[in-house]
């Protein structure tokens, strides 16, 4: 069986999976791997079809959280940033007994807006399922773009996404597909409601993809979990407040124990 690219760094007596978000691979995380390193056991993964997972083809939530299960440690705290965030929720909700922390950054539970529900615009990610197909590269190089858009740093902040992206294969564009019907169908807000795993979700004030009216709404119906956000940061809080973000998750794993 073809194994994801995954990567093991740190000697902290704590595991932390970290899972990028849709486009990307684990080198988005580079700005914080040296502050966490001393803290935690560092596991760093390309999700099937990114990166150097290359081999596979587009996955559902449940194969991609599947797959990602096989590979890792008896037990860990999951960290997930946007498309991440719900794989690494699936994983708790498949196997609750193999996670001791969930976060979800920059994340939401159904990315779709409907109803009431505050989201991205069905018509905005079917437009971009059609951009894929006329010019891919474009396309996620705007989907960065939207990232970062708010931010003190936002320029500087997107080339870092970018320079993620661009020093490793690109995705196929079956595989951003596959992830844009992710985001666009999956919602976890009910299977969550009885989570019971120390649960942090982090934000940023200015995302411009997960609306922060969402915080409000979880933070009623999930009151086992907490909530935090960053004033000044947008849908990558690691990239433009990294001591903010390694502050806040050490907090939480102390709060864990």
């Amino acid at each position: 069986m073809n194994n994801i690219w995954w990567e093991t760094k740190g000697e902290g007596n704590c595991h932390l999976v970290l899972l990028h978000g849709w486009g990307l691979n684990a080198q988005v995380w580079d700005c914080i791997v040296p502050q966490l390193s001393s803290q935690f056991t560092l596991h760093l993964v390309d999700l099937p079809g990114y990166g150097r997972s290359s081999g596979f083809s587009a996955m559902t939530l449940q194969e991609m959280a599947e797959r990602v299960l096989a590979q890792a440690p008896q037990r860990a705290i999951w960290l997930g940033w946007s498309l991440g965030g719900l794989v690494a929720s699936k994983i708790a909700l498949l196997a609750p007994e193999r996670v001791c922390g969930l976060v979800t950054v920059a994340s939401s539970p159904c990315f779709s807006a409907m109803d009431e529900w505050p989201g991205i615009k069905p018509d905005v990610l079917a437009g971009f399922q059609q951009q894929l197909s006329e010019d891919f590269q474009r396309t996620v190089e705007r989907f960065l773009a939207l990232q970062t858009m708010g931010t003190d740093t936002a320029r500087q902040d997107a080339r870092q996404l970018k320079q993620a992206v661009l020093s490793l294969p690109m995705p196929s564009p079956e595989v951003l597909n596959g992830g844009l019907e992710i985001l666009k169908t999956e919602d976890l807000r009910e299977a969550l409601v009885g989570l019971d795993i120390p649960f942090l979700r982090l934000y940023g004030r200015l995302d411009g993809l997960v609306p922060r009216k969402i915080v409000a709404t979880l933070d009623a119906c999930w009151p086992q979990s907490q909530s935090l956000i960053f004033p000044k940061a947008a849908h990558a809080p690691f990239i433009s407040h990294p001591e903010d973000f390694c502050s806040a998750l050490m907090n939480f794993n102390n709060f864990g124990r």
